[in-house]
């Protein structure tokens, strides 16, 4: 079995090298098969992501959301706790570089109250990770942010990923939350 630090830097270097339009086609594919699903467009409520660096694209899929009437929520990193909050969007220029250089709500102490949101009243959340496995479980980048949000969401986790960052096997912790489905742009795993 290999490790997870082994995955990581194997499936990001492999996720980094693909080109800008292969990347483009292989978004598309992902952003179609999301938006024909049944959940997504039963879902009042939505997590999302904005991505970062060579992750899926969602820049597309909030726009979309938010032009739906979609509830749009986005993860903002918690440094001091050491966990992500959901924060409500009406729009992606509300959103500003944080932890990493991540692309964040901006929070103000004007919009804090109005627009926090909790995991538990979200339908459908969508997650990015570093590489999944063919039963569902989640690769991260290695902070445990996601997991710790995820153990408290009742709403269905799809995990959004290239069909190259589909491995054979995820060695699993037990903290670890299993998607509860991942979409590629070849095919729908769960």
């Amino acid at each position: 079995m290999t490790d997870k630090a082994s995955i990581r830097r194997d499936i990001l270097s492999q996720r980094d090298s693909m080109s800008e339009e292969i990347r483009k086609d292989k978004d598309r594919e992902i952003k179609e098969r999301l938006l024909a699903l049944s959940e997504f467009k039963a879902s009042h409520k939505i997590l999302l992501y904005a991505s970062f660096r060579s992750e899926v694209d969602t820049f597309d899929l909030l726009k979309y959301c938010i032009a739906h009437g979609k509830v749009t929520v986005l993860p903002r990193v918690n440094q001091q706790n050491n966990e992500l909050e959901l924060y409500e969007i009406k729009d992606t220029e509300e959103l500003v570089k944080g932890y990493f250089g991540i692309p964040e709500p901006n929070v103000s102490e004007a919009n804090i109250s109005d627009r926090k949101m909790n995991v538990e009243h979200v339908d459908l959340i969508i997650v990015p990770g570093v590489a999944f496995d063919e039963n569902c479980h989640r690769l991260g980048y290695g902070k445990g942010f996601y997991d710790k949000l995820l153990s408290e969401a009742r709403g269905k986790i799809i995990g959004l990923a290239y069909e190259e960052q589909i491995v054979e096997l995820i060695p699993l912790k037990p903290h670890d939350i299993r998607m509860d489905m991942i979409i590629t742009d070849k095919r729908i795993i769960g």
